[in-house]
């Protein structure tokens, strides 16, 4: 008997079996939870590709955060399947490339516009045209809403305005948890150290992190394995946190209880 049996679970951010949102989907499943994922423009391929690797090829849906339509859509789809949501993982960032590594003069607001968008925003559209489904689940004992994060609370080398959109997602998960606590639904992050995902090789300079973290870890840390930031999702989705919300959960091996 796994943790999560009987829980439905919509799983964003799906590209690679190497990312963490693969990594939470296949213990999702794991663990008892029946899983759809999504995907976007030229991505949907390869996330329905990937999908083939997980326990009993979950179907995929098509969103685009940055379509309106497309989300509506989606969510009248998984209606027809589903009569509530238990959990939703929020896995999805971008950022333009004169966004990352360039400094806070590299980009306009055009730029920023679309990291922000994507990266946080995407949060509160996800949760608005769930909402029903979310707050159906919330009535029958409480719904689970996780988002990935990268502790923002510092300035980072190279992550520029991809930090400034996660300081946003950190703020509005705090908001959101606010304003869906009463409906019965939780609202968390897990920011998690360093993982060698398609996203992180996105990010110029990436391999600083890489090279230094597993040193300055009090647990040690290893870029390529994904499981300890998946089981902390899996944990947020279950029963056993009925009363944590607003919170960041890390992982990370302990890099951000420390100073220099």
């Amino acid at each position: 008997m796994g943790i999560l049996d009987g829980k439905r679970i919509l799983v964003t951010g799906v590209l690679t079996d190497a990312s963490l949102a693969f990594g939470t989907a296949r213990l999702a499943i794991e663990e008892g939870a029946e899983v759809v994922l999504s995907g976007a423009g030229r991505a949907l391929s390869l996330t329905r590709r990937v999908a083939r690797k997980l326990p009993g090829n979950p179907d995929v849906l098509e969103i685009d955060v940055t379509v309106p339509e497309q989300l509506a859509a989606a969510a009248t789809e998984l209606a027809t399947r589903w009569d509530r949501l238990d959990g939703l993982l929020h896995a999805i960032g971008y950022a333009p490339p004169e966004a990352l590594g360039q400094g806070m003069f590299g980009a306009g607001w055009d730029e920023v516009a679309v990291a922000l968008n994507i990266s946080a925003y995407s949060l509160k559209a996800l949760v608005e045209h769930f909402g029903p489904l979310l707050e159906a689940a919330g009535n029958a004992g409480g719904a689970s809403v996780v988002g990935l994060d990268f502790d923002a609370t510092v300035a980072w080398p190279v992550y520029d305005w991809m930090g400034v959109a996660k300081a946003a997602l950190e703020s509005l998960t705090r908001y959101l948890a606010r304003d869906l606590g009463p409906k019965g639904i939780r609202v968390n992050l897990v920011a998690s150290g360093p993982v060698r995902t398609m996203a992180a090789k996105s990010i110029p300079g990436f391999g600083t992190f890489e090279d230094t973290w597993k040193q300055r870890a009090p647990l040690g840390w290893d870029v390529n394995d994904s499981e300890p930031v998946a089981k902390a999702c899996v944990a947020l989705f279950s029963d056993w946190f009925p009363m944590t919300t607003g919170e960041i959960l890390h992982v990370d091996g302990g890099v951000h209880a420390l100073g220099a």
